[in-house]
Formats: C-alpha cells, sequence, structure tokens
C-alpha cells in the first residue's frame, strides 16, 4: 500500500532541543563549596529539636507497643491520665490541654466509652455540653498498667542517672507548660 502526502501537507519539525540541567550550564563559580560551618549544616544530631523529635517518636513507640494488647494507643492512654487528674473534661478542654485535633478527640473519647473506660455525662454547669469522666473500670486499667508504663519511661532513659532523669523531667515540663499558655 502506498500512502501519498498532500501537496500542502508539512513534514514536522523536530521539537525542542532538550535542555540541559540548570546546574550543569552554571558557571563553576556560581556554585561556591559548601561551607561546612554554616548554622543550616549542623548535624541532625546538633539539632535540639530534631532529638526531641526522635525521643518523642521512640517514646510513642515503646508506649504503643506496651499497650497493643489493650487496644489502645498512647493518644488514649494520655486522655485516661488527663482524667484521672479531673473530675471530668469537656472535650475541647481536653482538645486544648492534650494538644489534640478536636475531631481526634471524639474518636479517642468514643474508643475509651466502648471498653468502659470513659464516659460523657451532661456538664453540672450547661446541659447541653457533656464531660467526658474517667470510669472505675477506666482507673483500673491505669492502675495495672503503672508498672509497665514507669519499665517503658526507664528502657527509654536508661542512658540517665537518676538526678540527671529529674533535671531532664523539670526541664521538659517547663518547656511544656509554656506551650500551654
Amino acid at each position: 500500500m502506498c500512502v501519498t502526502l498532500a501537496p500542502n501537507h508539512r513534514t514536522p519539525r523536530p521539537g525542542p532541543r532538550p535542555r540541559e540541567p540548570a546546574i550543569a550550564r552554571q558557571p563553576h563559580a556560581a556554585n561556591p563549596p559548601i561551607d561546612a560551618h554554616e548554622p543550616w549544616m549542623r548535624g541532625l544530631h546538633a539539632d535540639t529539636g530534631y532529638l526531641m523529635y526522635r525521643l518523642g517518636l521512640r517514646s510513642g513507640q515503646l508506649f504503643n507497643t506496651f499497650l497493643q494488647e489493650s487496644g489502645l494507643r498512647l493518644r488514649h492512654y494520655a486522655l485516661l491520665r488527663f482524667l484521672a487528674t479531673s473530675d471530668g473534661a469537656l472535650q475541647r478542654e481536653l482538645s486544648t490541654r492534650l494538644g489534640y485535633d478536636p475531631s481526634a478527640i471524639v474518636g479517642l473519647v468514643d474508643d475509651l466509652e466502648k471498653l468502659g473506660f470513659a464516659e460523657r455525662r451532661p456538664s453540672p454547669d450547661d446541659r447541653r455540653s457533656r464531660i467526658v469522666v474517667l470510669t472505675a473500670d477506666g482507673r483500673g486499667f491505669l492502675r495495672d498498667t503503672d508498672e509497665a508504663g514507669l519499665r517503658v519511661t526507664n528502657e527509654l532513659l536508661a542512658p540517665l542517672d537518676a538526678t540527671e532523669r529529674e533535671t531532664l523531667h523539670t526541664l521538659l515540663q517547663r518547656v511544656a507548660e509554656d506551650g500551654l499558655t
């Protein structure tokens, strides 16, 4: 089969030539060597914020592993611990105090209610609002997990002696409380 082209048909021109990457085109003088003394070049382990982040991840992993059998996670545990220090709290107060998104609090409280560890009750100050309170089963769960929680903390802080642990706790408390105001 032979195909003939119409007289006004033009052969396509080749497309634009691929460009060199911008880095390759720049003269060498525009790429000075990286100065290892620049503040942004310090190592991750010299960055306190990064170390705190890593410590938080490790702590969360250890606590979540410890809580795995119960079906709870660290966020549930933190909420239970907070409720153990109060006569109950509005969900928005839990959100503010724990630093969790309000929609996350709803799910966490739902989970704890299903397990019988917390319940929503009418607020004595406002019948339209509900407060979340720790139940007897929730208190029992916290009592039963105290020792395991201490083991997790001890594993996490094993490299520190008692005085260093106390100092770390005091400093972290000061930083955390400053963030709540």
